[in-house]
């Protein structure tokens, strides 16, 4: 539903249009910041998207112009694109987390089109008829070519002073290598962006620059938050919900018993990450790898794939590389 929703004293919950079935919307938070705003995320580069942006925040007494800076959790487009068109109108600062310089540089650089950037990927991955599908089906999308580098990268030493309160910025590497989340601990808000999520587990290894072990880093950053104290989760999709905590339990369990999963299928005949994928089940109603359509196969081929890398790390299985495909087999 449009418009601004107060989750916390001086902080709103702005959702916004994504023009897709699966993930239907976007969180963006307005921090009300002496006068002004501080938002955390941005939005997808849309026409429709600014429109409900400024809705919302005139419906809070606000206006685009008031936008003093973004705090940008990673950097998929539904997050960063909408935020740079806003620094070009008003001057409004954008800041995102130094770990996704060399993806931000890939996009810049080349077409990001997905067919392009993540083919070799999938190829590596033996997923050659998802490349076909990709370079068929892969939507364009008006203001999809908003990319340009932030005004201050994160490195994760910042603490980030507003009016009442004070944002921790905390490196959380494995949805992207440079994602990050903002710990308000005097208020006990975590701005969680798409590192844990109520309802849906984060796509893992989806970014152009792909580091090794992209699962292993994620459960790290999963543990460390764990480690924190409890928060009320303020996530990038889906409703807020009182315990970050209990949240990241669920995720770690279920990451667990899908390593189980990916191990299982590859005893029972499966070689690559798109042969694992294809005898795997997909989102809560199991859905069966061919109903997907063409691009979230690819998050479901390179999610395998991480799963079937730790599963290397942690000794269960052996990983060999033929012909540029890296093919697995059980220990």
């Amino acid at each position: 539903m449009p418009g601004a929703f107060t989750v916390a004293a001086g902080v709103h919950r702005i959702p916004l249009p994504l023009p897709n079935d699966g993930l239907r919307a976007v969180n963006v938070y307005a921090i009300e910041d002496a006068g002004g705003l501080t938002l955390i995320d941005s939005g997808w580069a849309l026409a429709q998207a600014r429109e409900r942006l400024e809705s919302a925040l005139a419906s809070i007494g606000h206006e685009l112009a008031d936008v003093r800076r973004f705090l940008v959790t990673h950097l998929h487009r539904d997050h960063y694109t909408l935020a740079i068109v806003v620094r070009r109108l008003f001057g409004s600062r954008v800041l995102l987390g130094a770990g996704e310089q060399e993806s931000l540089e890939s996009i810049i650089n080349r077409d990001d089109r997905a067919a392009n950037v993540y083919g070799l990927l999938l190829l590596r991955c033996g997923a050659g008829p998802v490349v076909e599908r990709l370079r068929r089906a892969w939507p364009e999308h008006d203001g999809g070519g908003e990319w340009e580098k932030p005004d201050e990268w994160l490195t994760g030493t910042e603490e980030i002073e507003l009016h009442g309160r004070t944002l921790r910025v905390i490196p959380t590497p494995g949805h992207t290598r440079g994602h990050v989340v903002f710990a308000d601990l005097g208020n006990g808000l975590l701005f969680a962006g798409d590192h844990v999520l109520p309802h849906i587990t984060p796509s893992i290894g989806f970014e152009a620059a792909r580091p090794e072990l992209p699962l292993g880093d994620y459960l790290s950053s999963l543990r460390l938050v764990r480690s924190m104290p409890d928060m009320r989760l303020l996530p990038a999709h889906g409703s807020v919900t009182d315990s970050a905590h209990a949240r990241i339990d669920e995720l770690i369990t279920h990451h667990d018993r899908r390593l189980d999963a990916c191990a299982a299928v590859i005893q029972h005949g499966a070689g690559t990450a798109y042969e694992a994928a294809r005898m795997l089940t997909w989102t809560r109603r199991e859905r069966h790898f061919d109903d997907l359509d063409p691009f979230n196969q690819m998050l479901a081929v390179m999610e395998t794939a991480a799963h079937l890398d730790v599963l290397v790390r942690q000794g269960r299985l052996t990983a060999s590389i033929t012909d540029d495909v890296v093919t697995y087999a059980t220990s």
